[in-house]
């Protein structure tokens, strides 16, 4: 029995799979990862380190530590900003983080630069070190050591 080959219908059929798999998966960046190129080019200093699961950890002459986490299963949060620097925070550093959370949750400068600057003054005798806040819809953590004084900013998934 011989067995004659369609070669036209072969053919077809090859280019119609082929242009199923190209356009059922387009290549697609993490978001995480185009917030942090926003970062890197919307903020004079700042550079990406590496990415580590779910964070992506920065450099900038403010800060001793800076990283950028991005939604994972099981968290509460969508997006989370970290920026750690010295006890006493200069004013560099309050633009850095303002900078960054506005980039990152996509709100005006001037209302990350007060969120930011009320939590992180709030801290001391009366208040304690740790200072927890909520303001325009992100919730705000600052946290006290001797040396160290850390901001974390986060907003809910559902907002």
């Amino acid at each position: 029995m011989i067995f004659k080959l369609n070669v036209r219908g072969a053919i077809l059929v090859a280019a119609a799979i082929t242009g199923l798999v190209t356009l059922a998966a387009p290549a697609r960046a993490d978001q995480c990862d185009d917030i942090a190129k926003q970062l890197a080019s919307g903020i004079d200093g700042l550079k990406v380190n590496f990415k580590a699961a779910n964070i992506i950890y920065l450099t900038h002459p403010a800060a001793k530590e800076l990283s950028l986490g991005c939604q994972a299963q099981g968290q509460t949060y969508s997006n989370e900003l970290y920026a750690k620097g010295d006890r006493k925070p200069t004013p560099k550093f309050f633009d850095l983080v303002a900078s960054a959370a506005a980039i990152t949750f996509t709100l005006p400068k001037d209302d990350t630069t007060t969120g930011a600057t009320r939590c992180l003054k709030r801290m001391g005798l009366l208040r304690g070190d740790k200072v927890s806040m909520r303001y325009k819809r992100l919730n705000m953590e600052c946290t006290r050591t001797k040396t160290d004084a850390a901001i974390t900013i986060t907003r809910p998934k559902d907002e």
